[in-house]
Formats: C-alpha cells, structure tokens, sequence
C-alpha cells in the first residue's frame, strides 16, 4: 500500500495553485446552461483539518493557503469555496479537489471520483454521499479510460497522483493520449510536483510533443523545510478555457512575493 498521506501537506503551496486553477475552471465551465462531468483520478479523502497534527507537523498550510488567501479577491471561486467549507465544517477545515470541485457543480452536473487507498475512500465516499458523486475504489488511470467520453459531454479531468510511483512519470502522457483521443472536447489537466531531481521534464517535453497546444504553468517556492525536494509545482492543461491565461498571471504574481526557491 502507498505510504503517501495527504493530510500532511493539504493547504500548501502547491494546493494553492493547483485548486485556484480547479476553482476558476469549474466557474468558468458552470457559466455556460448546460451540464458537465468532472472526472478525477486520485482524489484522496476530500476534507483536511489544518488544525490537526499531521498539518501542524509540517507547517505546510501555514506557508500556503494561511499565507496567500488573502491575495485573492473575495469573490474569487476559491475564496468563495473555501468559505463555504468552513462553514459546514469548520473554521480549520480545507477541502480537497473533489469536495472543492462539488462546491461548483450544480444539479445536472456529475462526478466520477476515483481512490484506491481503503481509509482514504471509505471517507471520500462518506463525505461526497450527499453530493450524488459516484466514488469508486479503483485505479484511477482505468477509470478515465473506462468512462471516457463521458455523460455530459462538456466537462473536466484532473489528474493528481502522488508521484510515489516513478513509473507515472512514464504511463502519464500515455494515458492522457488514450483519454483525448477518445474525448477530444474535454479539458484535461495534470497536476505536478517540481523536484530538485528534475522528474517532471522528460514527462513535460513528451506531453508537449504530443500536444503543443497545451498550456503549461508553473509556479516557483522556497521549500517547505531544508532538505524538502519540492521547489515549485505545475499544472498542464490540455484543451485550457478561454481567459485561464488570465488566472495563471494572477497567480505568478502572487507566488512571485514568496522569493526564489
């Protein structure tokens, strides 16, 4: 079983960036009448405590989402989410990328949510139940070959595996050209971590090959903690909405107040 816990590192910096994206997309998408299917491949348990001991072991949240929320405008989507987690939740609640994406959806819209880890899903499954999510224990990469072109049509995958597995890097940008060939409309978005080993780049510069439309942002920051490896974090967005440019200049400006990694 995979050791990785996301309940160490959620409100980070990297969750900053990867869940403003996922915020503004999913309001963008829900702008227009018509419903969507959001789609996500390794979606943990769904709802963290930034108070709890694994958070305020490694201080993580303290230098992400305490950090920057305020750089967002109040109406942002994800400011607005946020609050509204806190609100059913509680004042140290964080939400994950599936129970922020349910914060957007509306009736008519699916969600397919897909977690292997046994804890990590029993309490995904619990979370989401009210939402009318379909939550299964399954790999993710097979799910989204599964389901894919999905009903709706319009719609949105993420993809944010822990990178335990090296092997990842290489069976990526395999698995999102099986998926976009089979649903060339949907948006498809990959979340990455930027190490100190450089793991990402050959993953990168194969995806981009393949789709060189694609949008590439990234973010830099000083590490957590000496001898962390993560110094940045990207996200990768095939088919991107009109205007994320936008976003993502809203973005390096805010992380550019951090300093240099």
């Amino acid at each position: 079983m995979l050791s990785y816990q996301h309940s160490y590192h959620a409100g980070n910096l990297a969750d900053v960036q990867k869940h403003a994206l996922l915020a503004w997309v999913l309001d963008y998408l829900t702008q227009k009448d018509k419903p969507l299917s959001y789609i996500e491949t390794h979606s943990g348990r769904g709802l963290y405590d930034l108070g709890g001991a694994e958070a305020e072991k490694t201080g993580e949240a303290a230098q992400g989402i305490a950090r920057l929320e305020a750089g967002f405008p109040a109406d942002h989507p994800y400011r607005r989410s946020l609050a509204g987690v806190r609100a059913m939740h509680g004042p140290r609640a964080y939400p994950g990328s599936p129970l922020l994406a349910a914060m957007g959806l509306r009736e008519g819209d699916v969600m397919h949510l897909a977690e292997l880890h046994p804890q990590e899903h029993a309490a995904l499954a619990a979370l989401l139940a009210p939402w009318g999510a379909h939550v299964q224990k399954r790999d993710g990469f097979e799910m989204a070959l599964a389901i894919t072109p999905p009903t709706p049509r319009r719609g949105m995958l993420l993809i944010d595996p822990s990178y335990e597995v090296k092997a990842e890097y290489q069976t990526i940008p395999k698995v999102i050209g099986q998926v976009a060939r089979k649903w060339n409309v949907g948006i498809i978005a990959l979340w990455y971590p930027i190490l100190t080993d450089g793991l990402h780049e050959g993953m990168l510069r194969a995806l981009m090959a393949a789709h060189p439309g694609a949008l590439r942002h990234e973010v830099r920051f000083p590490p957590a903690r000496e001898g962390h490896r993560m110094v940045g974090s990207g996200m990768w967005m095939l088919n991107p909405p009109y205007g994320v440019e936008a976003e993502c200049a809203r973005l390096d400006a805010l992380f550019g107040g951090l300093g240099d990694a």
